[in-house]
């Protein structure tokens, strides 16, 4: 389960603006890291002050033991090493306490515990500790003396913790100054740092309101820039993405209503007839017929064809690997059933590719259809298909210069191109097709022959020995 408590400061830092979330955080780590050394140094300095008084101390007992006997001592003979600075000197002797001249009755025998007494007994060579003595810090130290006895020497510690308590104030005092200076910090690097965000934030807000795509401007080489510049990239994408909506739609308009008005002319024709007295001859429906059924064909097949162009991703992704020599002799089949008045000169070389081939198919069929459209009857359409690249040849009388640079754009119809049938979406659909399994397709003249269409498709080779069919 969490934490009642981590979910609680969860709560409140959500509730937070990033800025003020990096104010605290800055704030909180450096606070950290402060308490940790002023931590650090408080320890480690006390015990280096102690250590030394402890050094001293011990130092002090050992000459007395060394150089007098304990007997002096208890009679009270004071070396002047042991008078110097207020030291306490005792001395245990079968578990009791005799005391110098110099031991006063302050102490009142309340430093010395069991811990001296096991030094008399021999159980340690020395002992140190901190004994508070009505409300004062002392360092007691007890060295053996012989035989049952131990020497007790007590000096007060007042001095190096006063000097700990004002040198604890000067730290944390430092402590909050230096908090406040990273919390000053932090909110400049996050009022600062922020600033590209809040115009982002800005423009985005704007964009939602206005439908408006104006990029932002971009200052620096940082990632904050990096990320204005992608934002401009995508509203540039984004723009044009609609430029092109807008070109398709518009065209689109265009393009329908030249059989929409001829069908809506039919149907009043027909209207007409009927409400009169004059109906129309056999020759006259049929004519009117045949008109209908022609130009519901367009219309089909000019909204097959904006469907296909329209979305950005077919319907369904089920990419596989495929021979693209059987894709093209499936396509072949489907317009030699529909152009019979035509030959098709077909020599096609196995090529493996990764893709989708009801697409690359329904590419290729509109070549032919290209092609089939241009040909005069009893002419040939030569198909060839070696190393991946595809071209078609047709015996037309081939694209003329002017129009080479727009026979991939959508709704492009050439001057001439305007008598025959056709949408001007089938070779727009053959660069989608192709483009989206990462190849390219170009339009030339043939030399003395008609057009030649061009499509290179990546893949690979099943076979160095593959048969051409």
């Amino acid at each position: 389960m969490t934490n009642p408590v981590h979910r609680a400061l969860s709560a409140a830092t959500s509730r937070l603006s990033l800025a003020t979330r990096i104010l605290v955080l800055t704030a909180a780590t450096v606070g950290f890291v402060l308490a940790t050394i002023n931590a650090s140094v408080y320890f480690v300095l006390r015990d280096e002050l102690v250590h030394s008084l402890d050094d001293a101390l011990l130092q002090r007992a050992e000459n007395a033991v060394e150089n007098h006997t304990t007997e002096d001592i208890i009679r009270g003979y004071q070396p002047e090493a042991l008078s110097l600075g207020g030291v306490q000197v005792g001395v245990i002797y079968g578990g009791t306490l005799f005391k110098s001249e110099a031991l006063d009755d302050l102490a009142a025998m309340q430093y010395v515990s069991s811990v001296e007494r096991e030094v008399a007994l021999g159980r340690g060579e020395h002992s140190t500790r901190t004994a508070r003595i009505n409300g004062t810090h002392y360092r007691v130290v007890a060295v053996n003396a012989g035989s049952g006895k131990a020497l007790v020497l007590a000096q007060s510690a007042e001095s190096i913790y006063q000097s700990l308590r004002r040198m604890n104030i000067i730290l944390w005092a430092t402590s909050g100054v230096g908090i406040l200076v990273a919390a000053l910090a932090g909110w400049l690097v996050a009022s600062t740092g922020l600033r590209p965000v809040r115009r982002l934030t800005s423009a985005t807000e704007r964009v939602a309101r206005t439908q408006q795509l104006t990029p932002v401007e971009v200052h620096g080489h940082d990632e904050l820039a990096r990320l204005g510049t992608s934002f401009n990239a995508m509203l540039a994408a984004l723009d044009a993405s609609q430029q092109r909506q807008r070109q398709l739609v518009a065209d689109a308009g265009h393009e329908l209503r030249t059989p929409l008005t001829s069908l809506r002319t039919n149907i009043e024709l027909m209207e007409q007839a009927f409400a009169s007295d004059r109906p129309l001859s056999p020759e006259q429906r049929r004519e009117v017929m045949d008109d209908v059924h022609g130009q519901l064909a367009e219309l089909t097949t000019l909204v097959g064809d904006l469907v296909e162009l329209a979305r950005d991703e077919p319907l369904r992704r089920s990419p596989e690997a495929a021979d693209f020599a059987t894709v093209v002799e499936a396509a072949v089949d489907r317009v030699r059933r529909r152009a019979p008045g035509l030959t098709f000169d077909v020599r096609l070389q196995p090529w493996m590719f990764f893709g989708e081939p009801f697409i690359l198919e329904r590419a290729v069929i509109n070549l032919l259809d290209n092609a089939a459209k241009w040909s005069p009857e009893g002419g040939t359409v030569t198909v060839r298909l070696v190393d991946g690249e595809l071209t078609v040849v047709d015996e037309g009388p081939g694209i003329p210069p002017q129009d080479l640079p727009h026979v991939f754009e959508r709704f492009y119809r050439s001057s001439e191109a305007r008598t025959q049938p056709g949408s001007g979406l089938g070779l727009s659909i053959v660069a989608q097709a192709v483009a989206r399994h990462g190849g390219s397709v170009t339009a030339d003249s043939a030399p003395g022959r008609g057009a030649l269409l061009t499509v290179r498709l990546p893949g690979w080779s099943p076979g160095p020995d593959a048969p051409i069919s």
